[in-house]
């Protein structure tokens, strides 16, 4: 194989790298909208299911929380701030509805469980149960400021 054909080869083999390193950037995926970060986990004393939502800049009067059939339910909207007369130089913040649904590994008792709301961090506590649940069930939100 001559010198010239390797480097052409060679050249191909990196520009299909490069495209292959530039679409697994989260960057390309975030067109879809708003999609918060969760952590969930779950503690053996008390048995008890956590999680843990990303939610800065979104009124917690508006996010709704439900558990239903084996999944936690959690929907709201982000809204972009209206600022008038601007030029946007750069826009990466992600804005609008959100939805996320969470499989629930285990039986809870969506009547127990808490969910409170501070410094953009929505934290829901769910107890465990040796029993099924029983139809949807909205989990009401405690916002918690610091001063």
């Amino acid at each position: 194989m001559s010198r010239g054909r390797r480097d052409i080869d060679r050249l191909h083999d990196e520009i299909q790298d490069l495209f292959t390193e530039l679409w697994q950037v989260p960057r390309f995926v975030t067109h879809q909208g708003f999609r918060p970060q969760v952590d969930a986990y779950r503690t053996p004393d008390p048995p008890q299911l956590s999680i843990v939502v990303e939610l800065p800049g979104v009124d917690p009067a508006a996010v709704h929380v439900v558990v239903d059939d084996h999944r936690l339910l959690i929907a709201g909207e982000r809204p972009r701030p209206r600022i008038e007369s601007a030029g946007w130089q750069q826009m990466e913040i992600e804005y609008g509805p959100f939805q996320r649904a969470i499989a629930l590994p285990d039986d809870v008792d969506p009547a127990q469980a808490t969910a409170d709301y501070e410094r953009g961090l929505l934290r829901i506590v769910m107890p465990v149960v040796k029993r099924p649940q029983t139809g949807p069930v909205k989990v009401p939100i405690d916002v918690r400021t610091h001063d």
